[in-house]
């Protein structure tokens, strides 16, 4: 290593300029490392983060949300992401009960309250709303009533009229199915049975056969529901009175790797460009005036009950399926 005199005038003057250029050096590039459980809604996101802060390099790890909150849990004692988001309000509960989340608030935050968790460790951004899709056409061929309500399912007049997802393969069909029990109690998903055409593996397959007109009512989801009738079948949308949804968010990692680089990601996905950008791909969004679906004309159902979704499926198959 060289040694340089201090007793030289020009020398000092080098070896300041040195030290400022060592100064003005460029820092290491920053980097947030997000776990997701939308792999293509992630990817729609990281691309807007990307151009609004493109000197911090995003890593993420995608999954389902099951194995997504699994990893986060058991990595608590050395976390290794900074923000785990797109994952249900089940598991964001979770891991809020687990520890891995702190509380962060975002900066300027354009999130509706009823979406923010009172303790401020998560934000939920945006809800999935389920809806019926009733074709217009098999209603005037079979002279049946337009449903407005859910409780209007149970009537006798639609036997054999409907289709929806099973929950057993379809978390749509849990969604909703477990909303019905929570809401009207097993008896109504009974009756409900009774007027079932089919129950489909996919989350769209009620929709599919209410729109090609085989049956007059499919239950599903909101994305599907406006596809189906943008598509130009001859189909309405329809809310019941109350809403089943499944709601999904994200929350700061306690001992994340990279604190501050996490709440940044944060206040961008409280923000009305997160919000343009969810509001492109999935039903309703937490910041108002974005996405397909208004909240304000409808009631989104708070579960009264926690949900035991494998012990569901199971009475499901028992009482309904007779399995």
């Amino acid at each position: 290593m060289p040694v340089i005199s201090l007793k030289a005038p020009g020398r000092v003057l080098l070896l300041a300029a040195a030290l400022l250029a060592l100064g003005a050096a460029p820092s290491l590039a920053k980097e947030v490392v997000l776990y997701n459980a939308s792999d293509s809604v992630n990817t729609a996101l990281v691309t807007a983060f990307k151009k609004k802060y493109p000197d911090i390099e995003v890593k993420f790890v995608s999954g389902s949300t099951g194995p997504i909150a699994e990893r986060a849990i058991a990595e608590k004692g050395k976390p290794q992401a900074d923000v785990v988001y797109l994952v249900n309000h089940v598991a964001l509960d979770q891991l809020k009960q687990a520890g891995v989340f702190e509380p962060y608030q975002p900066k300027g935050s354009k999130i509706a309250p009823a979406f923010r968790d009172p303790d401020d460790f998560y934000n939920k951004y945006f809800a999935t709303t389920m809806c019926m899709v009733v074709n217009k056409d098999r209603l005037a061929q079979k002279k049946l009533p337009m449903p407005t309500t859910w409780e209007d399912l149970i009537k006798p007049a639609y036997a054999k009229e409907i289709s929806l997802p099973s929950p057993l393969k379809s978390g749509t069909g849990g969604a909703i199915l477990t909303t019905f029990v929570d809401a009207f109690g097993w008896p109504f998903v009974e009756n409900l049975n009774e007027n079932v055409y089919q129950y489909s593996d996919g989350g769209s397959g009620g929709a599919a056969l209410a729109g090609a007109g085989e049956v007059a009512i499919g239950l599903t989801f909101d994305t599907t529901c406006y596809e189906t009738k943008s598509s130009g079948k001859p189909v309405e949308i329809v809310y019941g009175r109350i809403t089943p949804n499944v709601a999904e968010g994200g929350g700061l990692v306690a001992g994340g790797p990279n604190p501050a680089e996490g709440k940044i990601f944060l206040d961008f996905m409280a923000s009305d460009e997160a919000a343009e950008v969810l509001g492109k791909v999935v039903g309703a969004t937490a910041v108002p005036g974005h996405g397909l679906v208004d909240l304000s004309q409808i009631t989104l159902w708070q579960m009264r009950r926690p949900v035991d979704i494998a012990a569901f499926r199971r009475e499901f198959a028992s009482r309904i399926l007779k399995q």
